[in-house]
């Protein structure tokens, strides 16, 4: 059995971090009925318990006793760390495997980067290598962070190189929150577009999610819950739309958003933690869907994003269920699909779902979705029989398609208004190590990138047959 380790970096990486093994850990129990510590329970938690090795865990108010979960986390303000630490799942997490500060970064990649990755590189390594020793088969990492602030956009990135330095051959998937354009932190353009360089570099995957997708999904999901049809409202405690991730307090505004990212890595994650008929290795994620080394943005949909509340209400068909995966209103990043050229798409399914249906739903929405042409069969494919707890299945699709490139562009028009002016530049070169040439070779990353995505839009129009051409009698 192969294990993975989930990195938190920064607030952001650490609220949705601590929401997904909340979440895991509900999904285990539902499963594991007598709380033993199994195949399945390793390949994310690690069994403290020497006197329950061979007998493993008990479960105890629905969550299983004796269990660390294969995690580091990593911020320079205290204040998530140490809420995780005084709620429910302060037991869930090795305290050795911890790693704050009291000041933060101040918005400032380079602080992060440079500063903070400089002065905590050892200790960072160290944390990394004994979650590494506890696994039997490490398979990859899973790096957790925010794109706009200081913490998780440049200590988050740092933690990034070091993890391909020390481990090259491990897989490395890294889960991002890029900004939206009316985001609070002024400097959040300068670091998402420093942080874009590094991701492209040394990631073998990203996710890009937007937390202004993630806004419109939680205020569409509201609506609905509150004036939607009589009968189909939504359930209050939808795995989707409520909880706490754990963390003690009143539920906060971006709690939902978070939960819709934690359900992003259970069901990425789901395959190397249950039995299924098809499993997708988390290894051919990449090995699939990455034909180019840079391209390996990821855009993740989800469906479904909720449950019902009244059971008597018919539930959506199953091809709903894929048609719904491809259309904008289920991307975790402001995106049509249905608009851009596909290099590879995969869809893992949860639940009570036949290869049948996974077929056939591929061969309705093919003649939709335009692949290149070198890869018209890309599609990858898992299929986990147990369905996130409240579902009776889902689906998560990753596309590694062009859609992603207004969003990178976007991103640049906010850089270059910043850069253009010089605003706030001055933060920046004040950090010990940091030049004005970073800036460069950040957008000329990033301008390149969008000019390769540029390149395969304009090979679409190439995909259109030819015209049929007059024939004349003989």
């Amino acid at each position: 059995m192969t294990q993975s380790v989930v990195v938190q970096v920064g607030q952001c990486g650490n609220q949705i971090g601590c929401r997904f093994w909340d979440l895991a850990l509900r999904e285990h129990a539902h499963v594991n009925k007598k709380g033993l510590y199994d195949e399945a329970l390793s390949s994310f938690f690690r069994n403290v318990d020497s006197r329950k090795h061979d007998g493993g865990a008990c479960s105890v108010g629905g969550r299983i006793q004796y269990l660390k979960a294969r995690a580091v986390l990593v911020d320079m303000e205290e204040g998530v760390v140490n809420e995780i630490l005084q709620g429910p799942l302060r037991e869930v997490f090795d305290s050795t495997q911890l790693l704050t500060d009291v000041s933060g970064s101040g918005n400032n990649w380079a602080a992060g980067h440079m500063t903070y990755g400089s002065d905590y590189r050892e200790q960072i390594v160290d944390k990394l290598r004994t979650a590494a020793e506890h696994c039997d088969c490490l398979q990859s990492f899973f790096l957790i962070h925010s794109m706009g602030g200081g913490t998780g956009s440049g200590l988050g990135t740092r933690v990034l190189s070091l993890l391909e330095e020390e481990f090259p051959d491990v897989c490395r998937i890294v889960t991002a929150i890029y900004p939206s354009a009316e985001d609070d932190v002024i400097t959040s353009p300068y670091n998402s577009v420093l942080a874009m360089r590094e991701l492209t570099e040394h990631a073998d995957c990203v996710l890009p999610v937007e937390n202004q997708s993630l806004v419109d999904i939680v205020d569409k999901i509201n609506h609905m819950s509150h004036g939607g049809k009589p009968g189909a409202a939504i359930k209050r405690d939808s795995t989707i739309i409520s909880g706490l991730g754990g963390l003690s307090g009143t539920e906060r505004p971006f709690d939902a958003m978070n939960n819709i990212v934690a359900n992003l890595l259970l069901n990425i994650t789901s395959s190397a933690r249950f039995e299924g008929s098809l499993n997708m290795d988390l290894n051919e994620i990449a090995m699939n869907l990455v034909p180019f080394p840079r391209l390996h943005y990821l855009v993740p949909s989800l469906t479904p994003l909720y449950t019902l509340a009244d059971v008597s209400v018919p539930p959506r068909r199953l091809d709903q269920m894929f048609s719904d995966a491809f259309s904008k209103d289920h991307q975790l990043i402001r995106a049509d699909p249905k608009h851009s050229l596909y290099l590879a798409c995969a869809l893992m399914v949860r639940g009570n779902v036949q290869v049948s249906d996974l077929r056939r739903n591929i061969e309705r929405l093919k003649p939709s979705l335009p692949f290149v042409s070198w890869n018209q069969e890309g599609w990858k494919t898992g299929m986990c029989s147990v369905p996130p707890v409240g579902h009776s299945h889902s689906l998560l699709a990753l596309a590694n398609s062009t859609c992603v490139k207004p969003t990178f562009m976007e991103l640049r028009d906010r850089f270059t208004k910043l850069y253009r002016k010089k605003a706030h530049l001055h933060h920046y070169l004040h950090v010990d190590g940091m030049e004005q040439s970073v800036f460069s070779e950040a957008i000329s990353s990033l301008s390149s990138l969008i000019e390769e995505y540029h390149h395969l839009d304009a090979s679409k129009s190439r995909l259109v047959p030819d015209a049929p051409r007059l024939s004349i009698a003989r």
